[in-house]
């Protein structure tokens, strides 16, 4: 069995390294010294159809992965992403900036079809944590099935990871591979 010792590095690189390596192995352990990295790991992991045991020691964490007889569907439709990378739209006045980005969010519940996913990176991240009318729109968006994610690495330099009340924490490698598959609208 393959072993990783991913402790010490930065986002993304643990999710980069456990990739890399279940391209060459059917079962790996990967080494782990915080929450939000564990949690990226086994996303990807379960995407690429693996079984995780995570044990937890302290503030460490050792992920078992090993592949599914069953290999994961793979889908080569283009899906629609949204990708939001500042809590305004446009340049010029911050208070228009701030009111159309409300409109824009809010104007996403009437399209059809709807996005499969809504991608919030740097201060972007203040929408899905800070304001109040923009998170109840995400929340409708995500009761029909809109995926709604934010920048873990944003989030913790904002200081708002504890806000995130809805969709989930993401990563770059994530948001890259969801980006490369889909077609992106930015924002």
């Amino acid at each position: 069995m393959k072993k990783i010792d991913a402790r010490g590095m930065d986002c993304p690189q643990p999710v980069i390294e456990t990739k890399n390596a279940l391209q060459d192995y059917e079962e790996l352990t990967v080494l782990i010294d915080n929450q939000v990295a564990a949690d990226n790991v086994t996303k990807l992991a379960k995407k690429l159809g693996c079984k995780v045991n995570r044990v937890e020691d302290g503030s460490d964490y050792k992920l078992i992965l090993r592949k599914d007889s069953v290999k994961q569907k793979v889908t080569t439709e283009s899906e629609k992403v949204y990708f939001i990378k500042s809590d305004q739209l446009g340049t010029g006045a911050e208070e228009l900036g701030k009111l159309l980005i409300k409109g824009f969010i809010n104007t996403l519940l009437e399209l059809k079809p709807l996005p499969s996913k809504v991608i919030f990176i740097n201060s972007g991240v203040k929408l899905a944590t800070l304001n109040q009318e923009v998170k109840r729109n995400l929340v409708r968006l995500e009761a029909e099935g809109v995926d709604i994610l934010a920048c873990g690495t944003c989030l913790d330099y904002y200081e708002l990871k504890e806000d995130l009340e809805v969709g989930s924490i993401s990563n770059m490698y994530e948001i890259v591979d969801i980006l490369n598959q889909a077609e992106v609208v930015v924002v």
